[in-house]
Parts: C-alpha cells; sequence; structure tokens
C-alpha cells in the first residue's frame, strides 16, 4: 500500500497536468484548419489556426470577428459582416449598415451587389474575404448564434505565418 501511494504522488503532477491540457483542448481551445481559398489574403489554405470556444460565452459576437461556423457536417471559416436587427448593404464594392457606410479595415476581393433589409434575432452574416470564392451568407443565408463554435485570430502553422490575424 505504501508502494501505491508513492507511486501515485509521483504520478500525480502528470495526471494533473494531462487532465488540464484535455480539458483546455476540449472546452476553451482546440485546433482548426482553414480548408479552401475563402478567406484569402487574410488566411490561407491549410492554415492551422487556435478556435476559442469560450469568448462568446461571456462577450458578443462582434463585426468583423473570424468565426468558425459549423454549416451541415463541417466547419467555415469566415468573417462577421452583418449582426441582429441590422440592414446590410453592398454597394459599389462598400458595405453599409443601416445606410451609414462602414469602413472595412481588411482587404477582401470584389463583393458584388447585394441587399438584405433586416438580419432576424440571433442569426449573422458571414462573408469569406475572397468574395469570389466563398460558401457564405450570400448562399447559405442567416447563420444562426448556436452555429457560430467560437472566434478565431491565431495562426500557429505554417511558423512562417505565425501570428493574429484581423
Amino acid at each position: 500500500m505504501e508502494k501505491f501511494k508513492k507511486t501515485l504522488k509521483e504520478l500525480l503532477p502528470y495526471i494533473i497536468i494531462v487532465l488540464v491540457v484535455a480539458i483546455i483542448k476540449f472546452f476553451i481551445v482546440a485546433p482548426i484548419r482553414v480548408n479552401g481559398p475563402s478567406m484569402e489574403s487574410t488566411l490561407h489554405n491549410k492554415d492551422i489556426m487556435i478556435l476559442d470556444e469560450i469568448s462568446y460565452k461571456f462577450k458578443s459576437i462582434k463585426r468583423f470577428d473570424i468565426v468558425v461556423i459549423k454549416y451541415k457536417n463541417e466547419y467555415l471559416i469566415k468573417r462577421v459582416i452583418g449582426l441582429p436587427n441590422e440592414k446590410i448593404e453592398y454597394k459599389n464594392n462598400k458595405l453599409y449598415i443601416n445606410n451609414k457606410y462602414i469602413k472595412e479595415n481588411f482587404s477582401h476581393k470584389k463583393t458584388e451587389n447585394f441587399k438584405i433589409n433586416k438580419i432576424p434575432k440571433d442569426k449573422y452574416i458571414v462573408l469569406g474575404d475572397n468574395r469570389v470564392d466563398s460558401v457564405d451568407s450570400r448562399i447559405i443565408g442567416f447563420i444562426k448564434r448556436k452555429d457560430i463554435k467560437g472566434k478565431t485570430s491565431l495562426t500557429i502553422l505554417p511558423f512562417k505565418r505565425f501570428g493574429s490575424k484581423k
């Protein structure tokens, strides 16, 4: 019995480390891979990023956040453009929210003109930065709040692209 206690005491720090890592991995952050060119030039195909799964439990979703959404059986990485109860319009490649011009602080490809009169409660409009090659709200419609799994902005691989992306 004494030998068991001694062994357990020696292993306890390792058990705690494994448990903490497992809790972080399953409940707070997780790696996610960019799949396809829809977020170029901000993100690139096969970039590995950290998905923050907990922030939105305490903070609200903000315009221009890069989010991970669950769509059918896959995860998509897109940028939040429209929030609930807003009127969205792209005209001549410029964003208007509730008829007011909003400057976008990131680069994106040309956005064809479109208009949404009102985003329903608890729903969002998300677009890829590569607007020419993106499956986003223009195709799949409004995104439910429950389908937004978290936000991401930190690229960890490849190392040459390491850092925060906005």
